[in-house]
Order: structure tokens, then C-alpha cells, then sequence
């Protein structure tokens, strides 16, 4: 699966989703570490990654768009905020998350719950 790590979250979650084959990079890798969430969002829709992040603007940016792509995987306030658990949660799940990501939605991880929502939002 490709993926764009967003600001938000450290570089260690792309290097771990690396070390387990994955196409991921951090967009401090792309020179996009202080643009704002459309150029964020702009790159990951044209390269067809799945952005993940704790930055909630970008459920907003999505539920704007009529489009399927790019997916999200949002980290809200009440999932763990250190990397290895974060990078640990998301490993463990993606199996049972890969079809929705490919079909575009947006994976929301709480601390207790994960919630998948189907792009485009309000259809």
C-alpha cells in the first residue's frame, strides 16, 4: 500500500510502514512539511497514497470533495499519541482495512473503536 504520513504524526510511522514493505514517506521527505493541507492532500490524490494523520481538517477537505481518493486513516485525540503504538495499531488492522482504503473512505481510530466511513462522504 502506498501512504503519505502527514505532519502531524511522526517520521517513524513511515519507517516502520517501510520496514514492513510498504510504499510510505513522511512529508517532511517531500519537502512538504510546512504547506498547507491542500498541497498535502493535492500530493497524495495525484500518487495515490492514503494519507494518515491526527490533523482532522482533513475529514473536512474529504467530506467537501465528491471524489473517492485519497483515503484517510485519522488518528483522533483519544487514540495513543506515541508512534511505536500508533504504527503498531495501524499494522495490526490494515488487513481487515486494505479493500475499504482501495475503495477510498476515511478510518477514524479512537481509543477504544476504529470507524470506517465510505468515500465520497454524503453519498
Amino acid at each position: 500500500m502506498r501512504f503519505l504520513i502527514d505532519n502531524a504524526l511522526s517520521p517513524l510511522i513511515a519507517d516502520g510502514l517501510r520496514a514492513q514493505g510498504h510504499d510510505a514517506i513522511h512529508v517532511r521527505d517531500v519537502g512538504l512539511a510546512a504547506s498547507p493541507d491542500e498541497e498535502v492532500f493535492a500530493k497524495a490524490a495525484t500518487e495515490h497514497r492514503i494519507i494518515v494523520s491526527a490533523d482532522t481538517d482533513f475529514g473536512m477537505i474529504l467530506a467537501l470533495r465528491t471524489q473517492n481518493e485519497p483515503s484517510l486513516v485519522l488518528f483522533r485525540h483519544t487514540a495513543p499519541r506515541q508512534p511505536s503504538r500508533q504504527l503498531e495499531i495501524l499494522s495490526h488492522n490494515l488487513p481487515a482495512l486494505e479493500e475499504h482504503l482501495k475503495q477510498g473512505c476515511v478510518v477514524s481510530i479512537e481509543a477504544t473503536r476504529i470507524r470506517i466511513r465510505m468515500l465520497p462522504i454524503g453519498e
